[in-house]
């Protein structure tokens, strides 16, 4: 329900409202061990649900849940109280962003819990910055992006085993066996991408309800860029620019029109920002779309690392 208010009809003045766990100390409260509505949860008095619900804290922590091993439907156990919550009981307003979190505090006035921004809740990145007119720089999910293609690190031996590669394997177990036919048919190379034109909607997986879906956005494809040969060695960055390269030449011929990329090499394949992002913007700079270019989570860059000036040799 939020993936579709924030994504699909673009609202912000939304918020979540944190409540104190002690709530379901209130009579005649229920616990749910998934979706209430759906047809496989069971709802339970308290001391069964979460005595059932005690083996899903596993899932809490993951990035993604999907349909066929339950998770998406586990993952929003519910505590279901009777006519309504006490005041008393809230903890913590959430917001998407610091201005609307200015906003509630406006509004609610003396509030004894918090107010607090936080953009990932609500499938905003952390942080963006807009380098050039097409090119910006962003912390976040990529997968919550919007441009039309995401990129996705691989290597040339078919083995997709850690970071954004392992999330697209499982999330989006096609993409896993288009890579693995790529891989053998040499059709993925290292300097030559292999772009997956996905026609299922990217929507489908996260929504709560895909039915409802009214506009959902427009198919995502996957280009599938590898970084090296091996999932052992590091990330080649010759071999990298070259598949920048290939980008440049080629992402009109195939039909691109917005294109997320993580910064090639710089988590698990060992490179550094400093040498990667100043090659990644001197090839993508001249495309024509939008690029949004993910910083590497596992990186803690320098702000003077970030700037025009550094990226793209020029004055800020």
């Amino acid at each position: 329900m939020l993936y579709r208010v924030v994504r699909e009809m673009g609202k912000r003045n939304v918020v979540v409202i944190g409540v104190d766990p002690s709530v379901m100390e209130v009579p005649g409260c229920f616990v749910s061990d998934g979706n209430a509505a759906h047809s496989l949860s069971s709802i339970l008095p308290i001391a069964e649900g979460l005595q059932r619900i005690a083996s899903l804290r596993n899932i809490l922590d993951n990035e993604w849940w999907n349909v066929a091993d339950g998770s998406k439907r586990q993952i929003m156990a519910e505590c279901l109280v009777p006519d309504r919550i006490p005041p008393s009981y809230l903890q913590t307003i959430y917001t998407s962003d610091q201005e609307v979190a200015e906003s509630v505090r406006k509004l609610l006035g003396v509030f004894s819990g918090n107010v607090v921004p936080e953009p990932k809740m609500f499938f905003q990145p952390n942080y963006a910055k807009r380098l050039t007119d097409t090119i910006s720089l962003v912390d976040g999910d990529m997968f919550f992006s919007h441009q039309q293609t995401l990129t996705i690190s691989v290597n040339t031996v078919c083995v997709m085993g850690k970071g954004l590669a392992s999330r697209a394997k499982y999330q989006f177990p096609d993409v896993y066996v288009v890579y693995q036919a790529a891989c053998r048919k040499k059709q993925l190379q290292i300097g030559k991408p292999y772009l997956y034109r996905r026609e299922a909607l990217i929507e489908e997986e996260l929504a709560d309800d895909p039915v409802l879906l009214t506009n959902p956005n427009v198919n995502k494809w996957f280009l599938l860029f590898a970084t090296k040969r091996h999932w052992r060695e590091k990330s080649d960055l010759k071999g990298i620019e070259r598949g920048l390269q290939w980008l440049q030449e080629n992402y009109a011929a195939e039909g691109i029109q917005s294109l997320a990329i993580p910064a090639l090499g710089c988590g698990l394949g060992g490179l550094s920002w400093r040498e990667v992002g100043p090659l990644m913007c001197q090839y993508l700079a001249p495309l024509s779309i939008p690029v949004a270019i993910y910083l590497p989570r596992e990186q803690v860059i320098a702000p003077e690392l970030l700037t025009p000036e550094f990226l793209l040799g020029q004055a800020s």
